[in-house]
């Protein structure tokens, strides 16, 4: 689907906060919309392109802090369709990357609502264009790994750490600030090497943002006082340290920042 006609859903990639890293598709549906219903990681660069006559609708979750479950959303989202709205459904990163996109699909089709999903650059991405690397390496990383350390309040981070724990893979954690600790000793004890390179990378394409560089084994001290409370991602891999160790060797072996923007 192309067109946005009236009852039409548009599930839109908003990217890692840069307005400038928005897709032409993206910014087009949003100036066509007559209702964004907007994440709490939506950047703000973002979120100012949206014109004054489009009503504005916040419905972000953060940890700890969910301003509406999933199901509200749902609801509002397909009774706005319904009452032949224009709605675009605006998600931090890619809908389709760790941001409850199903649901709302579903939710949609199952009203007989025409949807649609616009991708938008993943934080993934972003952090490895802050960090001046490949989230790829022939012959030193050949497999790339997303994973989600989000879990709910109450339960234990339950992941493969296995296979997860794969040498010649570049593994992206989001939102992986306050799992570090698990993450750290999951691998590690899965047999990924403590000297692994590691980055954090704290709301990636933003000015506001910054990388920190560390060690798979001391990763959880550097999630915790290295950067600020935004939100970071992390990359852990050999593909990390090739990217940097030619003119930062010495920042790897001390946890020394990379930089603050």
């Amino acid at each position: 689907m192309t067109d946005f006609a009236n009852g039409d859903v548009w599930l839109v990639g908003a990217g890692p906060g840069d307005p400038d890293l928005l897709t032409r598709k993206a910014e087009r549906l949003i100036h066509e919309a007559t209702v964004v219903f907007y994440d709490a990681l939506v950047g703000e660069g973002v979120l100012a392109l949206v014109p004054p006559h489009v009503r504005m609708e916040p419905v972000g979750k953060r940890s700890g802090r969910h301003s509406k479950d999933q199901s509200s959303i749902d609801r509002l989202i397909v009774e706005a369709a319904l009452e032949g709205e224009k709605v675009v459904r605006l998600k931090g990163g890619d809908p389709a990357i760790f941001a409850r996109a199903n649901e709302e699909l579903e939710a949609c089709r199952a009203e007989g609502i025409r949807v649609s999903i616009c991708p938008g650059i993943t934080a993934a991405s972003a952090a490895a264009a802050d960090l001046g690397m490949s989230l790829t390496l022939r012959g030193l990383a050949r497999r790339l790994t997303f994973v989600t350390a989000h879990a709910r309040a109450g339960e234990v981070l339950d992941l493969d750490w296995a296979a997860l724990a794969d040498p010649q893979a570049t593994l992206a954690v989001y939102m992986g600030k306050a799992a570090a600790p698990h993450v750290s000793a999951g691998l590690i004890a899965a047999g990924l090497p403590g000297d692994t390179p590691c980055a954090l990378v704290e709301q990636a394409s933003l000015p506001t943002g910054g990388e920190f560089l560390t060690r798979l084994d001391l990763l959880p001290i550097a999630a915790k006082t290295a950067l600020g409370d935004g939100p970071a991602l992390i990359l852990i891999g050999q593909a990390v340290g090739a990217a940097v160790l030619p003119q930062r060797a010495a920042s790897i072996a001390s946890t020394a920042s990379l930089r603050q923007r």
